[in-house]
């Protein structure tokens, strides 16, 4: 069937006729092009349609960010009534807080799409596309029942402020070894081999560094969760450890965090097989995440990340931190761990830069 705008607003007015929830509704603008509606935005935050000659409806929140692509009208009309229905919970938490139906805003917020349709309340909470499953989808369809912040996400308010440091890089593949991967990076072999800890580098004198000079040129390793990490501020120049060099150790999944608090930078980047996994996005930043909304393109590869975060957001309504929740959701998707005590106790395995400026200016 050809798909007209014409068309979704006839199949809206039906289902808001249907629902006292969207009677104030409006059914979102629809362009024949992104650009068209540059000018024209009320909010530019707000959800807007592009309909394509073939029939593709693409929904965008901006005119930089898609977020999906579908000819399926029951599903154009489901993400029309999400955006509608965050709204409205988030008008309802700000206004009535500890009443109302939406006491909490992501729960609030399944609970008054279950009123319009239940298997939208339903896919809201899974966080997807659709049902379709995938390599991740197992692990986020449980609740977690656990202490979310005891595995990955204990790390994160420290790594905000770029404490212990400023990337978190992590590396999976079969017989991957930490050292190797330690070594590939630039790690003073003798450190490495001598199996030194970050508190023995912290208690050396004979260099006469601050603290704050050692951890800058020091980094941590290890392996936890079926990843082997590395955690540091900077490599030095002239030390990279490219996809090639990583695939001969049998690195299959590489994933990195950094930090830059002093310009509130925050990214992610996800590498399967030497593609990025990045929907065409490039460098994807966390604070694109909001409780309540799927951050990544809706279908995609990231989709899994969708769904995990949404699983956390219904597991943990008491982290009020969104980047825990963020954090959480990679240790459940991805299996991210970090040794807690170790770090803190600087009895993790740590090594300094072997060759190179590893000065901090």
């Amino acid at each position: 069937m050809q798909t007209t705008e014409a068309a979704l607003r006839r199949a809206w007015h039906t289902t808001a006729a249907g629902s006292d929830l969207l009677d104030d509704v409006m059914f979102p603008p629809v362009r024949t092009s992104r650009d068209q509606h540059r000018h024209g935005a009320v909010d530019p935050s707000g959800l807007f349609l592009v309909l394509d000659e073939d029939s593709t409806v693409r929904g965008y929140r901006d005119t930089h960010r898609e977020v999906f692509a579908t000819q399926d009208h029951d599903q154009v009309l489901y993400f029309v009534a999400e955006q509608a229905v965050h709204d409205l919970a988030e008008h309802i938490v700000t206004h009535s807080p500890g009443r109302g139906p939406a006491v909490n805003l992501v729960s609030g917020q399944a609970e008054l799409l279950d009123r319009i349709n239940p298997a939208w309340g339903s896919r809201f909470r899974d966080g997807g596309m659709s049902a379709v499953a995938d390599m991740h989808r197992t692990r986020t369809t449980r609740p977690c029942g656990r202490d979310p912040l005891e595995r990955f996400a204990w790390i994160v308010r420290g790594w905000r402020d770029q404490d212990p440091c400023t990337t978190l890089a992590f590396f999976r593949g079969e017989g991957v070894s930490a050292e190797q991967i330690a070594l590939l990076h630039g790690a003073d072999p003798e450190q490495v081999t001598a199996g030194t800890r970050l508190l023995d580098l912290r208690n050396r004198d004979e260099s006469g560094l601050e603290r704050w000079e050692t951890d800058w040129q020091t980094f941590c390793f290890g392996e936890a969760g079926g990843w082997a990490f590395l955690m540091y501020h900077e490599t030095p120049p002239g030390i990279r450890a490219d996809s090639t060099a990583l695939a001969r150790l049998g690195v299959t999944e590489t994933l990195r965090l950094t930090a830059t608090s002093a310009k509130g930078l925050y990214s992610f980047a996800y590498t399967r097989d030497g593609h990025r996994v990045d929907d065409g996005r490039g460098t994807l930043e966390l604070i694109w995440y909001q409780r309540g909304r799927a951050p990544y393109y809706r279908g995609g590869q990231l989709d899994f990340l969708n769904r995990a975060l949404r699983r956390a957001e219904l597991d943990h309504p008491e982290l009020i931190d969104d980047f825990e929740l963020y954090f959480h959701a990679l240790e459940v998707s991805l299996g991210l761990q970090l040794p807690q005590q170790d770090i803190r106790e600087g009895t993790v395995r740590a090594a300094q830069w072997a060759r190179g400026d590893t000065s901090r200016g």
